[in-house]
């Protein structure tokens, strides 16, 4: 059974800039209004379901800068 791959969410949001962590909230679909909400938040403050739909989105960091 292949491993499957994950995101560093935390490594990530710990160095992203806000527009950063916007666009990866942007491409796991969160709505607008709760973007501007989350991306001053620390990783740890998110809700659980929205930190495992980001390790497990198959995004790659490329994607993101």
């Amino acid at each position: 059974m292949p491993k499957i791959g994950t995101f560093d969410g935390a490594g990530f949001w710990k160095n992203a800039y806000a527009h950063q962590r916007g666009k990866l909230l942007k491409l796991v679909k969160v709505p607008e209004d709760q973007i501007i909400a989350l991306v001053n938040k620390q990783y740890s403050e998110l809700p659980p379901a929205l930190k495992y739909d980001i390790e497990t989105s198959g995004i790659q960091k490329k994607d993101l800068f």
